[in-house]
C-alpha cells in the first residue's frame, strides 16, 4: 500500500493543515453496523466517505466493527483504506496494547501494511509497549487518557502517587517529545468527561475527542484545551442518524457545530 503522508511533515502538521483547509475539526467515525445498514456494506461506507470528505479533518474507522464481520469485514476495511482520500488523515481506532515482539507487529500492520496515519493505543502496559510505534516519521498515536464512559472514574481519574492516572499518561507524551521521537503522541479525551480539571493537567498535544452526539458530550469543555490540532469524532450521528441519509449535510452540520462550539 502506498504512503499516505507527505515527506518532511509530521502527523500533527498534516492534521493542522487539513483543519485549516476545511475549517473543520470534525473526525468522521466509521462504525459499520450490519443491522442498521441497507444494502452492501462496502458501498454504504464508500458513500459515507465520499459525501463527508469535504468536511472531514480526519476519518476514524473503528476496527472492532470490521472484525465483527469476520474476514469479509477485514477485506472491506483494507480496500477502504486504499481508497481513502489521500488529503484526509486516517486514524485507526484499535486501542491495541501488548508487549515485546507482538507490539512491533501491530505497528508494522497498521503503519507499514495498511498505511494509516495514526492509531489509538492503550498505554497502561507501560512506555516500553509504546516504543515500537514511536519512530515512524509522519505518523501519530493517540493514548487513552480519559475515555467517555462512566467507568473511566474507576482507574483513569484515580490518584496514582500524587497525580491522577490520566496525568501519568500525559507524562508519556512529554517523555516521547523529550526523547525526540518521530511519531507525534496525542491523547484520547472523551468529551463527556473532559473538564478543566482534566484538560489543564494534560500536555498541549493533539487530542482525539469522542463523545459528541449520541453520547451527549458538550463542546464547552474543550474551550480550555491547548493549541495543538484537536479533532472531535462523530460516528452514529452521521452514518446512522435516524434514517437521515444526507451524509454530506449531516457532516456539514456537525462541522459547523464544532466550529461554533470551539470559537
Amino acid at each position: 500500500m502506498g504512503e499516505r503522508y507527505f515527506s518532511l511533515m509530521t502527523y500533527a502538521e498534516r492534521l493542522q493543515k487539513r483543519i485549516e483547509t476545511t475549517g473543520s475539526a470534525l473526525c468522521v467515525g466509521l462504525d459499520p453496523r450490519p443491522d442498521l445498514t441497507p444494502g452492501d456494506m462496502a458501498e454504504f461506507l464508500r458513500r459515507v466517505i465520499g459525501e463527508t470528505a469535504e468536511y472531514a479533518a480526519a476519518f476514524k474507522p473503528n476496527i472492532a466493527y470490521f472484525e465483527a464481520m469476520g474476514i469479509r469485514g477485514m477485506e472491506i476495511l483494507e480496500a477502504l483504506l486504499q481508497e481513502m482520500p489521500k488529503e484526509v488523515p486516517v486514524i485507526l481506532d484499535a486501542k491495541r496494547s501488548d508487549i515485546g515482539e507482538t507490539q512491533k507487529y501491530y505497528a508494522r500492520s497498521y503503519f507499514e501494511n495498511w498505511g494509516v496515519d495514526a492509531v489509538t493505543l492503550s498505554p497502561f502496559l507501560g512506555y516500553d509497549t509504546l516504543e515500537p510505534f514511536l519512530d515512524w516519521e509522519g505518523k501519530g498515536i493517540y493514548l487513552l487518557a480519559v475515555t467517555s464512559n462512566p467507568g473511566s472514574a474507576d482507574f483513569q481519574r484515580r490518584d496514582c502517587e500524587g497525580k491522577a492516572l490520566f496525568e501519568r499518561v500525559g507524562d508519556l507524551c512529554t517523555r516521547a517529545q523529550e526523547q525526540g521521537k518521530k511519531t507525534n503522541v496525542g491523547l484520547v479525551v472523551g468529551l463527556t468527561n473532559a473538564g478543566e480539571e482534566v484538560l489543564q493537567n494534560l500536555p498541549d498535544v493533539p487530542l482525539l475527542v469522542p463523545g459528541l452526539g449520541a453520547q451527549g458530550g458538550s463542546l464547552e469543555a474543550l474551550k480550555s484545551a491547548g493549541t495543538a490540532p484537536n479533532v472531535v469524532n462523530v460516528s452514529r450521528g452521521i452514518s446512522y442518524a435516524d434514517g437521515n441519509t444526507d451524509y454530506a449535510g449531516l457532516a456539514k452540520n456537525w462541522a459547523e457545530q464544532i466550529a461554533q462550539g470551539l470559537s
